[in-house]
Parts: C-alpha cells; structure tokens; sequence
C-alpha cells in the first residue's frame, strides 16, 4: 500500500511545519521587516550582516506560504528514496549554501551590473526549496502525460495544437509561483538553488561536503552496539533451525519430538540409526 501524508518523511513534515510556524509566529510578532534583504541599505550602510543568515527562516506573505508547503509535502518522496538522514544532510548543506549564495552574487555582481536598480532579495526558503527540487527533477521519472489544446474539438486530420504537461506539472507549477512571485530577486534564489542543488547532484560540490551526514540520532536512529548484527544474525539462524525441527522431527516423522532443538551428535546418531 502507498504511504499517504507526510508518513515515512518526518523530515518534510518539520520543514512544512515549520514554515507555516515561522510565518505565522513573524507576523504576530510583527518583525516581517527583519527577513528580507535589501543590499543598500542593510548590509552596505547599516551592516547587517545578520539578515543573511536569517533571510531564509521565514515567508512574509500568505501566499508563497501556501505554495512552499505545497511544494514540499509533493517532494517528500525524496525523503522516502533517500532515508531521512540522507535527506535532512541534504537539506542542512543546501541551506548552508543558499544562505550565502543569492546574496553574494546580488551585491557583488548584480546590482552593480543593474545599475544598482536591483537591490532586493525577498524573505523565504525558496533557494532551498529548489535545491530540493533540482533533486526531484533528476531522481522521479513522470508517469503520465497529458494534453491541453488550443481549441474545443480539433480536427481529426490536423496536427495537435496546444500544450503536453506531465503528472509532475503538479509539483512544478507551485514552485514557478514562487520563484515569480517577487520579481527578480525571487527569481534569483530558485536559480541560485537549483545551482545548488545539481551541484550537490553531480559531486560539483567538495566531496566531504557531499558525504557528510548528520549523526544518525537527530532523526531517530538508533546507533547499532558492537555485535549486534551478529546477535540478530544468530537468533535468525536459532528460529529457523527450531521451525525445522518441528516440521520434520528428530525421527524423520512428522510429530518426533516437535519443537526440540537437536544438537550435532544427536543428528549424527539420528543419521547412522536410520542406516542400520
């Protein structure tokens, strides 16, 4: 049976939770305006450089709220191919290099080239949201495609005229929400983290960053003793050694002392009896 909800991805489930949260807890406490980046004048003339740690922890508006969460409950596949670790290793690296990228290139590169007319980098996750889903586009083939035409009923005889999506549309189309929805700094977190993302994909990425992974714990694990592979190992081998006793007997006949353990010298004998 399919597993339905966020079951099998406690990963996913705390970061949608989490963005909801995070919104919900700024706009109550009304500190939106410490979320988002503007290079002039936050980190150039009042130099906060805190907000570019920060930029990424929270939305300002219902909307990209919406979508996010959307977007991350339909990527949480990801998280049942790869194991929670892996994905919540996965998920820690990208922030930590989304959080530097898009506003590293905006004020060094951008906005200069702009004519300092480009100056804003919105708040939200929307850099590790695509980071994430540079892995979705790579690793889940589409099941199915569908057809949008142009017109009502086209002619039988006539080329197709209209639109092919696949079922993956479902899960692109929330994330170009939000990677349009403040234009062009919005725009320019999804490119940063889809960089991100195939970077990671295609061991770009220094390879310690690429085989770190978070203790085993923070999502559950539970660390294996020393032996203990063997023990279960051994108890295995016990159990299935006892439901062949039962089943043939020491004897050979069905019923010949059921559910007892024989030992080698008692097969042995057993053996050079049924000789003789």
């Amino acid at each position: 049976m399919l597993s339905t909800g966020f079951a099998d991805a406690p990963v996913s489930r705390s970061l949608a939770y989490g963005i909801v949260a995070a919104s919900i807890l700024a706009s109550v406490t009304d500190v939106k305006h410490y979320f988002y980046i503007q290079v002039d004048p936050h980190l150039w003339r009042y130099h906060q450089l805190w907000r570019i740690f920060t930029y990424q922890l929270c939305y300002t508006n219902s909307t990209e709220v919406l979508f996010a969460t959307m977007t991350i409950y339909n990527m949480r596949v990801i998280e049942r191919l790869w194991g929670s670790r892996k994905y919540a290793s996965f998920v820690i690296l990208s922030f930590c290099f989304t959080t530097l990228l898009p506003p590293m290139l905006l004020a060094l590169i951008l906005r200069p080239l702009s004519l300092n007319n480009f100056n804003y980098i919105p708040a939200g996750c929307t850099p590790l949201i695509f980071a994430i889903l540079a892995q979705y586009h790579a690793a889940i083939p589409h099941v199915y495609k569908y057809r949008i035409a142009a017109s009502p009923s086209p002619p039988a005889n006539e080329p197709f005229v209209g639109l092919t999506f696949s079922d993956k549309s479902y899960v692109y189309l929330p994330a170009a929400q939000l990677a349009l929805s403040q234009f062009p700094g919005s725009l320019l977190c999804a490119v940063a983290g889809w960089v991100v993302g195939y970077s990671w994909r295609n061991e770009v990425l220094p390879a310690a960053a690429i085989r770190w992974r978070i203790p085993g714990w923070m999502v559950g694990i539970r660390p294996r003793k020393r032996g203990e592979d063997f023990e279960g190992l051994r108890r295995r081998l016990e159990g299935e050694n006892t439901n062949a006793a039962m089943a043939t007997g020491s004897d050979g006949r069905l019923g010949g002392e059921v559910g007892r353990r024989r030992t080698l010298g008692r097969q042995l004998l057993d053996q050079f009896r049924g000789a003789f």
